[in-house]
């Protein structure tokens, strides 16, 4: 069984002390969710520790929405792996479509991205997806599959064992609209292909989550498709009636 996971990135939103309460209330109302779903919380890097002591007890875990490429050094303003995990991180998101556009990260960083992690004792959840363009043009197929042979392909077998794949439809981002749940389907089905021409039956086992618009009211349609294990949720995070709403969207 695939895990089923439902993580949150707040991306650049949240002072402190909203973040703690935004945390305290998905660990107040997680009794209402099945227990089989994996909750997980990205906040930014500021508050990731005042985050982890209010999930102190829960079952919710933390992630970092980033990681710097390098292990330590003369890099200001950037954040090494080993600094989010003392802070209690289990995962950490790579290749945002975000900082992909807005940040220039190419499959060479995220390689050098993904060891970090890895060395750190770090689950990356490891982003992929096509922008409108692509997608108009028929080549979402192909976007994706280069950015997981680029990256995906360098880790090992035991390092596959602890990686989340998150596919981001980028036109469906903060635009309201979303990939219908046959879209969905259809491209999480080709990435497992693609994930299993290399790493075989392992594939299987790799949870791959949605991420474009996911909310309280698709979310039941979308996590209802065999090879959609969850989802990456934006926006929605950011209250937690919404946020577990959507954990709600597995089946008992």
């Amino acid at each position: 069984m695939r895990k089923k996971i439902v993580a949150g990135n707040w991306k650049m939103n949240t002072l402190p002390a909203e973040g703690v309460e935004l945390a305290k209330g998905v660990a107040a109302g997680r009794g209402t969710v099945c227990p089989s779903v994996n909750f997980i919380v990205c906040p930014p890097f500021t508050h990731l520790s005042e985050v982890a002591a209010a999930l102190k007890g829960s079952d919710i875990e933390l992630g970092a929405q980033n990681c710097a490429a390098e292990a330590k050094g003369a890099y200001t303003g950037e954040v090494a792996a080993s600094m989010i995990a003392a802070l209690g991180c289990k995962y950490v998101i790579l290749g945002h479509s975000e900082r992909r556009q807005y940040y220039g990260e190419t499959s060479e960083t995220l390689n050098k991205k993904m060891e970090q992690a890895y060395a750190n004792g770090l689950t990356p959840i490891y982003c992929v997806g096509e922008n409108l363009a692509e997608r108009e043009a028929d080549k979402h197929f192909d976007v994706v599959k280069a950015q997981i042979e680029e990256v995906v392909y360098n880790l090992t077998a035991e390092q596959f064992k602890h990686l989340v794949i998150a596919y981001e439809p980028v036109w469906a981002i903060g635009t309201g609209k979303t990939a219908t749940a046959d879209q969905a389907q259809e491209i999480h089905a080709y990435i497992r292909k693609v994930l299993a021409a290399k790493f075989g039956e392992a594939a299987d086992e790799c949870p791959i989550l949605y991420g474009g618009s996911c909310k309280p009211s698709n979310a039941a349609e979308i996590f209802a498709k065999q090879d959609v294990d969850g989802g990456l949720i934006g926006g929605a995070a950011l209250k937690a009636e919404d946020f577990l709403a959507i954990g709600q969207g597995f089946s008992k």
